[in-house]
Parts: structure tokens; sequence; C-alpha cells
């Protein structure tokens, strides 16, 4: 087993920093999402931080981006910054989810305004 979740993710999508290291498991998606789904928001935001540095790059997929970032936001609903990045999250890789968008970061700035 993988001790992580970012290196579960780095062995199934590889990484565009590091190079994806051995490993002898044979790694299915649904695995990874099963993990994905149940980690705690600081393994998923260490998995973001590490993979997805700049929100335009890295190889995860936009809808592993965008769940990890749902995800993330279901365990940390009150944090303006982390709205933030998923909104910058859905605009760069919109234009479908543009509205969410919009939404997360009227929600973020009513949160610092309180």
């Amino acid at each position: 087993m993988h001790s992580t979740l970012t290196e579960h993710a780095r062995c199934l999508y590889g990484d565009e920093y590091r190079p994806t290291p051995e490993c002898p498991r044979e790694h299915q998606e649904v695995f990874f999402v099963e993990e994905l789904t149940f980690a705690d928001a600081n393994a998923i935001l260490a998995m973001l931080r590490e993979l997805c540095p700049q929100v335009i790059d890295g190889w995860l997929p936009v809808w592993i981006r965008n769940l990890a970032h749902r995800l993330l936001l279901l365990q940390r609903p009150d944090e303006p910054e982390l709205m933030r990045e998923a909104a910058l999250n859905l605009w760069m890789h919109g234009p479908d989810w543009d509205d969410i968008a919009e939404d997360l970061k009227r929600r973020a700035d009513a949160l610092e305004t309180v």
C-alpha cells in the first residue's frame, strides 16, 4: 500500500516535477478515488499542493482535482483561502463551472467581511 495519498496519486498519474517511483503494485483509478474519498483534509491539500502547485500545472486529471477540492471544502467549509483556490481551479479548467467558481468567491468574500 502507498504510504500517502500523494504517493498513490503520483504512482497512478505521474508527477510533472519528479520521476514516478518504481512501484510493483497494479494501479486502478477506482482504488485511488476510494482513498481520496475518505482522506482527511490535510492529505488532500498536501496532494494538491505537491502535484499541482501552480493550479494550471500537474498531471492530475481535471475531474480528480475538482473532486479533491470538493472533498476538501466539505471538510473545511469556512476557509476563504481554500474556497478561492477551488474557484481558481474551476475557472482554469472551465467554463462549465464558472458559476460555481463565482459562488465560491462570493462566499469567501462574505466570510472575510464578517
